[in-house]
């Protein structure tokens, strides 16, 4: 039997690959929340921002905030976040910005970067993975 602070409480996007694939976007399990790779993709999951990795940053934090908002979390309740990048160099020009934009001011949140060849769509430059607590 699970017991109820350890009940997973999964949300989603309502993007077809979640059923195609089989996951959740998020899974809250007691206070911490753990969230899928967010990827650069709208509602319709169309890639967004082809070959501009500040728009992809962007987007995907946006989707991260989505998920979060559907636990009543929002981006500052992230405390541990993993950013898979396809161009590092391209990514190091943006990131910072577009972090402190995202974060309000400096970042308070344990963040690994790590270059990769290429994600599950080729157009893809960027996937965040986090973590936050509520």
């Amino acid at each position: 039997m699970i017991r109820k602070e350890n009940a997973k409480e999964a949300k989603y996007l309502g993007l077809n690959i979640e059923n195609e694939y089989g996951y959740a976007q998020g899974v809250k399990v007691g206070d911490t929340i753990y969230l899928s790779g967010q990827v650069s993709v709208d509602g319709q999951g169309n890639v967004v921002g082809i070959g501009n990795m500040e728009t992809q940053i962007l987007q995907a934090y946006a989707n991260i905030q989505k998920v979060l908002e559907q636990y009543n979390a929002s981006i500052e309740n992230v405390v541990d976040e993993i950013i898979f990048v396809t161009d590092m160099e391209a990514a190091s020009r943006v990131a910072g910005k577009c972090r402190r934009e995202i974060y309000s001011g400096t970042p308070v949140v344990a963040s690994t970067v790590i270059e990769i060849s290429r994600l599950a769509v080729p157009e893809l430059m960027v996937e965040i993975k986090c973590t936050a607590k509520i």
